[in-house]
């Protein structure tokens, strides 16, 4: 039996989602953990209440519904496109508010119009929250990864620092430091006594001295190839480290990604100002802002009112497996963020699709949407 009350207005919302022609679905309150510590990034993973099965198999209250449904899709074979709603019970802990709660919301999965399926998202979220809290004014941000991707790709960034700078996407204070990390890096010390010997004799650049180096050092302190990586795999990570820690991009090109990251203007705007930063830039993205303009053409032909959507260009969300769009409504006035989502076209796949399954999604917050409510004085 669930320890909190269903919303008052959860009927209301059910009705919604079988007017938006969605299959509402359930998962099992206990989840497999592996799939949520390794796709759904740091701030999920350290939030979720854990147990083990009597076999020792890691196990997980479900924290999210995304990760579920999408198992639960490949283990039903079901064809796409499909798209699944759902309301129930997410665990995890919180900063403010019950750590047991419910959440609702729309996985939409397999439709190839990528624009159509984005736009489809931002505005049946809409619609859902206006339907709680009509005469309300909605604030809608929206952000996109796969142009961030791009801008950095077209910089001509090594492939690690690329990872980095993407999986920090969203985190305003993790890309500041890891920018000033490019602007000025400092190799120096940070890899310890021995790492700098080795530095030191200058066999870096020599793969035979340094696998032969590291196999002595692991046979002197008693390490075992078997139970850890072998001195090949040692030293190709370590120059993998190296490599980032000295890489320096040049003041022009850091002063484009600042630029980028800068933008924050409304949706209408974002098209025009894109483009005018990519030809003032010289960077070649696009294929990225071709799906960009499509999206907002999407967006303005669906109804949405597109009026009280912004775009900003640092803007993500703390889920490791988003690819494209992302994007969180809140209540005009208010900090509390009512419902989020975005696009995660990868994760089908890393879950054991057979295939490429594209996918966009959100959800609710039920229970900041009920205390918006209740300040508003009614229910609905």
């Amino acid at each position: 039996m669930p320890l909190i009350d269903l919303p008052a207005f959860a009927p209301d919302l059910l009705a919604d989602f079988e007017r938006l022609k969605t299959l509402r679905v359930d998962t099992p309150v206990i989840q497999p953990a592996e799939p949520f510590l390794d796709m759904a990034g740091e701030d999920l993973r350290r939030r979720i209440f854990m147990t083990a099965s009597e076999t020792g198999e890691s196990l997980c209250l479900r924290p999210e519904f995304t990760i579920p449904v999408c198992l639960r899709h490949i283990e039903t074979a079901t064809g796409t496109p499909q798209r699944y709603a759902y309301l129930g019970e997410v665990f995890r802990q919180r900063r403010d508010g019950s750590n047991e709660f419910y959440q609702a919301g729309i996985e939409d999965l397999g439709d190839p119009d990528t624009a159509a399926a984005d736009a489809r998202a931002i505005g049946d979220a809409m619609l859902v929250a206006t339907n709680r809290l009509p005469g309300r004014r909605l604030k809608v941000t929206l952000g996109d990864q796969s142009v961030f991707e791009a801008v950095i790709a077209a910089c001509g960034l090594p492939a690690g620092w690329q990872k980095r700078l993407i999986h920090a996407f969203g985190d305003q204070k993790q890309l500041q430091r890891l920018l000033a990390e490019l602007a000025d890096p400092k190799s120096s010390g940070v890899f310890g006594p021995e790492v700098e010997r080795l530095a030191g004799m200058g066999i870096l650049d020599d793969d035979e001295r340094l696998v032969a180096e590291i196999a002595g050092i692991m046979e002197a302190t008693g390490y075992s190839t078997n139970a850890s990586r072998s001195p090949g795999d040692i030293a190709r990570r370590l120059k993998e480290k190296m490599a980032l820690a000295t890489t320096q991009l040049d003041p022009a090109a850091l002063a484009v990604m600042r630029e980028f990251l800068a933008l924050d203007l409304p949706l209408a705007d974002a098209p025009d100002a894109l483009r005018q930063f990519a030809t003032g830039s010289g960077l070649k993205i696009g294929d990225a802002l071709a799906l960009f303009d499509a999206r907002v053409a999407a967006l303005a032909k669906s109804g949405a009112d597109v009026d009280v959507i912004r775009y900003r260009a640092a803007f993500g969300r703390p889920l490791d497996y988003y690819t494209g769009l992302v994007f969180e409504i809140e209540l005009e006035g208010t900090p509390a963020v009512l419902a989020g989502g975005g696009r995660f076209d990868r994760l089908l796949t890393l879950l054991g699709a057979r295939e490429h399954i594209p996918a966009v999604g959100f959800s609710l917050w039920l229970d900041r949407i009920e205390r918006a409510i209740a300040a508003a004085g009614g229910a609905k």
